[in-house]
C-alpha cells in the first residue's frame, strides 16, 4: 500500500507539472482529488487494513493529501496569474491618484525665503507661545499700551510669582528681531515667517490666526532707502510685476519713524471691497528705523549701529497674490480650495 501511495503521489505530482491551463486542472483535480478521484478512493481503501497498518499508511496517506492539495493550490494560483497578465491591456489608462497640494502660504512663504536667502538674509524661528518680556517690553511697547489690552491679546492662564500674567501667544513675529539680535549680534540681517494671534471679530478681512514675517537689517549707516528699496523688490518679485504702493507715517513702538507701506488691491483693483474696507488701498507693512531702546534690548549698541525692521503680512500677500477674497478660506481645511494652487 505504501509504494502505491507513493507512485500515485508521484504520477499525480508529474501531470500537474505540465498543466498550463485552468479547464486541464479542474480535469485532473477531478480525475484524483475530486468525490469518486483516484486519490480519494484509495483513502477509502484504507479502511480494509489493520489497525497497525491503518497507523502508519494513514499517516503517509493524510500527509500526502496535504501536500498535494497545496500543490493543487499553487499551481492554479500561476495559472490563474498569466491569464490574467495575459489579459492586462498596458496601453490603457492607470487609475488617476490626486496629488497633494501645498498651501498657497507655503508656496509665497517659499518664494519669499528663496529671496531673502538670495540676499544674504538668514531665516530664523522663534516660539508662538511668548513671554511678555519679548512680545511687547523688548520691543519698547509701554504698560499702557493698547496692544497689551487683552482685546488684542491672548494671555495665558497662568501667573508668575509676582501674579501677573506674562505668557502671550505672539501678537506677531517681531519678537524674534530680539532674539536674533541677542543671539547673532550686529550687523545681522534676518527674516522671520511664522504664526501670529490676536482677538479679532473674524471676517472677510481678518482672523484670528494669521501669518506674518518679521524682516531686519542692521548695520552701520542703515536708512529709511534701504527699506524701501527691499520692500520694492520683494512686492515685484512676489507679483512678477510692478506694483502699486504708497508710503505714509505710522506710529510702532518699536520703530522711529514708522512708515506704513500699502499696496493697491489686486482684489477690486483699487476700486473698493471688503477685503480693503473699500478704500482701494491693503495695509501690508508696517515697518521702520528700529528704535535705539529695542536696539538696547538687543545687545547692541545704537550709537554704532542702526537698521530698519519690518512685519510683512504674509497672509494678506498671499490673498493679493492669488486673488483670496476672504482670509477665512485659509485656515478652513477645505481641499477645493487647496486644490486650486
Amino acid at each position: 500500500m505504501q509504494e502505491q501511495l507513493l507512485k500515485l503521489k508521484q504520477a499525480i505530482l508529474d501531470q500537474l507539472g505540465r498543466i498550463k491551463d485552468i479547464n486541464l486542472w479542474r480535469e485532473l483535480e477531478t480525475k484524483y482529488m475530486g468525490r469518486k478521484g483516484e486519490f480519494t478512493e484509495f483513502l477509502r481503501g484504507l479502511a480494509s487494513l489493520s489497525d497497525e497498518d491503518k497507523r502508519t499508511i494513514g499517516r503517509l496517506a493524510n500527509e500526502t493529501k496535504k501536500e498535494l492539495e497545496g500543490k493543487f493550490a499553487e499551481v492554479r494560483s500561476i495559472i490563474e496569474g498569466v491569464a490574467e497578465a495575459r489579459e492586462a491591456d498596458i496601453t490603457l489608462p492607470g487609475a488617476k491618484m490626486d496629488g497633494g497640494h501645498l498651501h498657497p502660504l507655503t508656496i509665497v512663504q517659499n518664494e519669499l525665503e528663496d529671496l531673502f536667502s538670495s540676499m544674504g538674509f538668514m531665516i530664523l524661528d522663534g516660539p508662538e507661545l511668548e513671554s511678555d518680556f519679548y512680545n511687547f517690553e523688548a520691543l519698547n511697547i509701554p504698560k499702557f499700551h493698547p496692544a497689551r489690552d487683552m482685546q488684542d491679546t491672548f494671555y495665558v492662564d497662568k501667573k508668575n510669582k509676582e501674579g501677573e500674567y506674562d505668557l502671550v501667544m505672539r501678537t506677531q513675529t517681531s519678537p524674534v528681531q530680539v532674539r536674533g539680535m541677542l543671539k547673532y549680534g550686529a550687523p545681522l540681517r534676518c527674516v522671520a515667517p511664522g504664526r501670529t494671534f490676536r482677538s479679532e471679530n473674524i471676517d472677510a478681512g481678518h482672523d484670528h490666526t494669521f501669518y506674518q514675517m518679521e524682516g531686519l537689517m542692521i548695520d552701520k549707516d542703515i536708512s529709511l532707502a534701504n527699506l524701501i528699496a527691499i520692500m520694492r523688490e520683494l512686492l515685484n518679485s512676489i507679483f512678477k510685476r510692478k506694483v502699486n504702493t504708497r508710503i505714509r507715517p505710522g506710529y510702532f513702538p518699536f520703530v522711529e519713524p514708522g512708515i506704513e507701506l500699502d499696496f493697491e488691491c489686486a482684489i477690486c483693483g483699487g476700486k473698493g471691497c471688503p477685503t480693503c474696507k473699500h478704500s482701494g488701498w491693503v495695509e501690508l507693512l508696517p515697518a521702520g528705523m528700529v528704535h535705539p531702546n529695542v536696539l538696547r534690548y538687543g545687545g547692541i549698541d545704537p550709537n554704532i549701529y542702526s537698521g530698519f525692521a519690518f512685519g510683512l503680512g504674509l497672509t494678506r500677500l498671499v490673498m493679493m497674490k492669488y486673488g483670496i477674497d476672504d482670509i477665512r478660506l485659509m485656515n478652513s481645511g477645505d481641499f477645493r480650495f487647496l486644490k486650486q494652487f
